[in-house]
């Protein structure tokens, strides 16, 4: 091996390198591992399958939709948090869109490309359209900050961006909508015009009057991964009226189920309670 020429021993040396560590990080470590984990959480280390009937119905780890072919809640059964990609874990993440996403792209149907023809809804209007959708389904109101009242946001483009304004407009409302509100320091407030650049306009998100929030931040905002299979204590409360109305069961009874699926803080002190949609939904099927 000494007589061989000096590169050669070198690639000869990362290639057993390469070797070894394969087999010891790709083979022996994994299986110690799951080996372990199956002795110490074996439920956990199959991925928290629920069954029911003899089948499976999905992981207690990851959300599902409760939902109809046509995408609309089915009413028997609470419902989950929004989610960016649908709850498919090979779509798992976040739609990457901040706060300051609050102007709409209005579709075109005269567009030049299919983006331009399709529109672009912004986090802000997202966020109002599920929050007025939520107050529907579970009879309250879906008023929230920043809002308007037919469920987009309340945002207005400036002109000009600096000095007395000359032209207001409504961005996020395509005519021929009436405006949210009438005028802004004094000039009246145009719907919005599909296809129209507003870009130079100043952004401006009007408030509102809205001080009694009735649905909860996590009804109406997805969670990082897209697949929290847990919802707040306050949006499951909020819907318990209306399960129990569909199943014909006493409102008391279900939300002693919402208790005991209730999980706490992560080791006592982080995040917030949750209870997990998918593990109630199979305690109502039960009390059929």
């Amino acid at each position: 091996m000494e007589r061989l020429p000096s590169t050669l021993r070198r690639h000869l040396a990362a290639v057993r390198a390469v070797a070894v560590l394969t087999v010891i990080l790709g083979g022996l470590y994994p299986l110690l591992v799951t080996g372990i984990a199956q002795v110490l959480l074996p439920h956990r280390a199959s991925g928290s399958i629920l069954r029911e009937d003899g089948r499976d119905v999905g992981s207690a780890l990851i959300g599902q939709l409760f939902t109809d072919r046509n995408g609309r809640p089915v009413r028997r059964y609470f419902q989950s948090r929004p989610s960016a990609g649908g709850y498919d874990p090979l779509a798992s993440g976040a739609s990457n869109l901040g706060p300051q996403d609050v102007v709409d792209r209005l579709p075109d149907p005269r567009g030049a490309d299919q983006a331009a023809r399709k529109g672009r809804v912004s986090l802000l209007t997202q966020v109002c359209a599920r929050s007025k959708a939520v107050g529907e389904l579970e009879g309250v109101s879906g008023a929230r900050p920043y809002c308007t009242a037919d469920g987009v946001g309340a945002v207005l483009k400036v002109f000009p961006a600096v000095g007395r304004p000359t032209r207001v407009v409504s961005v996020n409302q395509a005519c021929p909508a009436a405006p949210f509100v009438a005028a802004y320091q004094g000039v009246k407030v145009e719907c919005g015009r599909p296809g129209e650049d507003y870009s130079s306009g100043h952004t401006v998100p009007v408030r509102g009057n809205v001080t009694d929030v009735k649905v909860p931040a996590d009804a109406v905002t997805a969670s990082g991964s897209g697949l929290d299979p847990h919802i707040s204590v306050a949006y499951a409360e909020l819907q318990a009226p209306r399960v129990a109305r569909e199943r014909g069961l006493d409102v008391g009874r279900v939300r002693t189920l919402i208790r005991e699926h209730t999980t706490g803080r992560a080791l006592g002190f982080m995040g917030e309670r949750g209870v997990n949609v998918l593990e109630l939904n199979l305690a109502l099927d039960r009390e059929r």
